[in-house]
């Protein structure tokens, strides 16, 4: 190694990704104890804080002011504040709230990590299915559970749904169907900017209830309704546009193209298929949450995987979509659409 270069490094930024749990832990904390939603009433002291959350002083006010630091809270003359974007997203009242998808992170996602290694050696989910239990179909059976996973699709999505609202070429179409549609996110704000479309979404038959709610909630009920199905089993119901949102890298390469043929075979002549998820950059380098998604993957699923722009667009033109592009949507989401 050149000298220079040895004077000159530095460990920080290793063990700075090394304990970035810590961070990532207190976030997820403050999202558990309602941190954020309490603070959307109003600035409290550290005192006031402890007092409304059930906490005791040791450790809280290191907790609260390590907060701050992340950039999570605001401090001003002894009170604690949310900031603009933790008050607009993280307060359980408002629409906007995208905490459900932190919540699960909490939950599940957080202990199941702690086994990367154990799946990095063996190429097994570190999830249920280490207890013999399959998560989608145990979810499925369990409203509340269900509920909750729904609404922390419609977190991780409500972003790249308002920017496939506003990016796509709505006006030359008149039907749409989300594809694995959750509580509907993705539909709902389409249909709000694009008053001609009438449509709506896919899911097990368990999602019905938490779909129809959601929808009406927006006053959507007459444009959107809800398809029961398998979208394995049963086929895809026809429209003039298929949305697959978080959907493909859950399934192997075969399974990605069968859904990706079915998806073909509903469509009409000039329909398209959009599909949007955290789409690898094609040289693998700089969308790392894209490529940690994939990771994730491997935590959660037996053989799902996420991938590059040029994958998917190769899959498509196989399939026989005579047209192709990718388009960015925000943060690490992309968009990839397909046109027959």
């Amino acid at each position: 190694m050149d000298s220079q270069i040895a004077r000159e490094a530095t460990p920080a930024a290793i063990l700075e990704l090394g304990l970035a749990f810590w961070g990532s832990k207190a976030l997820l904390s403050a999202v558990e104890l309602g941190l954020f939603t309490t603070l959307a009433r109003g600035p409290l002291t550290g005192k006031a804080l402890m007092l409304e959350l059930g906490l005791q002083p040791r450790g809280t006010a290191d907790w609260l002011d390590a907060l701050v630091s992340l950039g999570m809270l605001e401090r001003r003359d002894g009170e604690y504040a949310n900031t603009a974007a933790t008050d607009l997203f993280l307060d359980q009242a408002k629409p906007s709230y995208v905490g459900g998808i932190l919540e699960m992170a909490n939950v599940r996602l957080y202990p199941f990590w702690g086994s990367l290694t154990d799946a990095l050696r063996t190429g097994l989910p570190q999830n249920e299915a280490t207890v013999g239990e399959n998560f989608f179909a145990a979810l499925y059976q369990d409203r509340e559970r269900l509920t909750q996973f729904l609404h922390a699709m419609t977190g991780i999505s409500m972003s790249a749904a308002v920017a496939i609202a506003d990016k796509f070429p709505w006006d030359r179409y008149r039907t749409v169907i989300d594809i694995g549609a959750a509580e509907g996110c993705v539909p709902v704000q389409v249909a709000l900017r694009h008053p001609q479309l009438t449509g709506g979404g896919l899911d097990l038959p368990a999602a019905r209830p938490i779909f129809e709610e959601y929808v009406a909630s927006f006053e959507l009920a007459d444009r959107l309704r809800f398809y029961p199905g398998d979208f394995f089993v049963d086929p895809l119901p026809p429209a003039d546009v298929l949305v697959m949102g978080h959907i493909l890298h859950d399934w192997s390469l075969d399974e990605k193209l069968i859904l990706l043929r079915k998806a073909y075979d509903a469509l009409p002549d000039g329909g398209a298929l959009i599909i949007y998820e955290s789409i690898i950059d094609d040289d693998r380098r700089a969308n790392t949450f894209g490529l940690l998604m994939s990771v994730n993957m491997l935590i959660e699923t037996q053989e799902g995987f996420d991938y590059t722009s040029a994958d998917c667009r190769s899959w498509l033109a196989h399939i026989g979509f005579r047209d192709s592009h990718a388009q960015p949507l925000v943060g690490p989401d992309s968009m990839i659409v397909g046109i027959k």
